[in-house]
């Protein structure tokens, strides 16, 4: 199963949108944890209250850059069950069992960058493509790179069938590599996991950048899942897709 699908990482409120009435849908937000030193291992939270039922829930991936799957004893989920049990504990709980994980690769002491968000309460932003500078700098020392993300249509499987026509899988290419034109794909379906839970649609939601200890950089780009949820209405939940840039 692939990843696509520190306690100090909890400050980034920017990123913090998550769903207040359970009619709106059951977006999560996500949460950026850090890299490993060599840019092999990321982890990110995301968090929110589900839908219906109106549990908070955590869950942290961690996962290896190089193949794009879970490291052992990831991913790490905490579900508060009790009647009012507070977003802050779940996610609290979330964290101190995913600490051994954390702490084994010192993901706090390398936060990364996020380079570009491109969130759903963004009015203007454009879903299907990103376009962002690795790191800061002036103008004549940045490193700019594009995304585009084409949706693909699949026959459903599974309880999705009584429930959808067709299901959403994905195409994300870089068009372009640190300023000039490409043409690398990241991701091109050919199936629709189950992990998706009846997919619906996608967005870029943003990209990670770090600068590994090798001079070369790990570019992680967030993307939003939109699935069928409770009701008719929609489940918005995170991958990941990592791709290693060259020096």
């Amino acid at each position: 199963m692939t990843a696509r699908l520190a306690t100090s990482g909890l400050l980034l409120g920017a990123v913090a949108l998550v769903a207040s009435q359970a009619s709106a849908g059951d977006y999560a937000a996500f949460q950026p944890i850090g890299f490993s030193s060599d840019g092999n291992v990321f982890a990110f939270e995301e968090y929110g209250v589900q839908d219906g039922s109106g549990f908070p829930y955590s869950t942290i991936y961690v996962i290896d850059t190089r193949n794009d799957t879970f490291m052992p004893g990831a991913p790490v989920r905490a579900v508060g069950r009790e009647d009012g049990a507070p977003l802050h504990r779940t996610r609290h709980e979330a964290h101190r069992r995913a600490a051994p994980l954390i702490d084994a690769y010192r993901l706090a002491d390398a936060p990364g960058l996020l380079a570009a968000y491109n969130p759903i309460t963004e009015a203007n932003a454009t879903p299907l493509a990103l376009t962002y500078d690795a790191f800061p700098a002036d103008d004549a020392f940045r490193e700019t790179y594009s995304l585009k993300l084409e949706e693909k249509s699949f026959e459903p499987g599974g309880l999705c069938k009584d429930f959808l026509k067709e299901v959403k899988g994905f195409r994300l290419s870089m068009t372009m590599k640190a300023g000039k034109p490409a043409a690398d794909v990241l991701q091109d379906d050919t199936r629709v996991p189950e992990s998706r839970r009846c997919p619906t649609g996608y967005r870029i939601g943003g990209a990670m950048t770090h600068m590994n200890d090798d001079g070369t950089q790990t570019h992680v780009v967030m993307m939003l899942v939109k699935s069928l949820g409770f009701e008719g209405t929609t489940d918005g939940r995170w991958i990941a897709v990592p791709t290693r840039i060259a020096k």
